[in-house]
């Protein structure tokens, strides 16, 4: 790690991130028109692996960190957020619930990795509940019964998190068990893993198209699809998860984390003004105030201790 100031080139990667992660809720939004949410996952991954998949050897670990990850991130993490996206989550929202990984993952790192909870991380989880009860009082107060916001599809996004949140401790163990390996190797070859699964999910649970030859084993739907939903599904794969993914761990690579790590504020920030402006979706006053605590709360995480050593506690 090195204690320079980030480089104009390194400012660059990292606003660049913190866009492509920004906007991939608006891109979802527009590819789940024409994709299921099993579809859209399959879809993802596979641009994801290919053609590196041919290029980059397997991870040298044990297959279990593989399967695990490529699970819980792939299908658990994408499989619920597409599925939120589809049943009642703005674009907008779901960009800033995403956020809440962070709380969920401090939370499985406490009981399963008996990792300490330090004070600004207890400070952090008292502001992120406030924010989820004001969110829930989005819906008793009926304030989002007009909006595009369904109480399942926000429990579904929260499940997302949390299936976040699980792939970080599987990572955490990961490089516990193989401390040289080589992210790039982890993610293209863990991305094989959800194919097969979002496949069986589509075949079993998408409903059968009434015109038999809008199946997908029919050459007509294939081309009935309009390109910007293919577009959608190479940014997701190729922009969104691989050259993102490649700037931030190189970003990490030659910066502390705690340096680099504050740019990911920015990421709810692109994605409700993308949700606002290109899908003019609304945010409630409720969701403002869940969104200003859940903000609050992710300052604390990344500040609170040196905040505390500053002012002496």
């Amino acid at each position: 790690m090195t204690a320079s100031p980030l480089s104009r080139r390194d400012l660059a990667a990292a606003l660049g991130v913190i866009v492509i992660w920004g906007l991939n809720f608006v891109v979802m939004k527009i590819a789940l028109h024409d994709f299921t949410p099993f579809q859209m996952g399959a879809a993802r991954y596979v641009f994801a692996v290919l053609p590196l998949v041919f290029f980059i050897r397997a991870p040298q670990m044990h297959w279990r960190w593989v399967l695990l990850y490529g699970l819980f991130q792939g299908v658990g993490q994408f499989g619920l957020l597409f599925l939120a996206l589809q049943v009642g989550m703005s674009a907008a929202l779901a960009s800033v619930l995403m956020q809440t990984h962070v709380f969920f993952t401090v939370l499985f790192g406490f009981v399963l990795l008996h990792e300490r909870l330090s004070r600004p991380l207890v400070g952090s989880l008292i502001l992120a509940a406030l924010g989820l009860v004001c969110f829930s009082m989005n819906f008793i107060t009926g304030a989002g019964a007009s909006a595009s916001v369904t109480l399942m599809g926000f429990g579904l996004n929260l499940g997302a998190a949390a299936m976040w949140a699980a792939s970080n401790v599987v990572a955490r163990k990961a490089q516990q068990a193989s401390p040289n390996f080589e992210p790039l190797q982890f993610l293209v070859w863990s991305s094989l893993v959800p194919i097969l699964p979002f496949l069986l999910l589509s075949l079993c649970f998408d409903p059968v198209p009434a015109v038999p030859e809008m199946a997908w084993t029919q050459w007509a739907k294939w081309a009935s699809v309009p390109w910007s939903s293919w577009l959608a599904g190479a940014y997701l794969g190729w922009i969104a998860t691989l050259w993102a993914y490649a700037m931030w761990t190189g970003l990490l690579k030659r910066h502390a984390a705690n340096r680099v790590a504050p740019f990911s504020l920015g990421v709810p920030v692109v994605g409700l003004a993308a949700g606002m402006l290109a899908l003019g979706e609304t945010i409630s006053p409720w969701q403002w105030a869940g969104i200003a605590l859940v903000a609050c709360a992710l300052i604390c995480v990344m500040f609170g201790e040196r905040i505390y050593r500053r002012i002496g506690l």
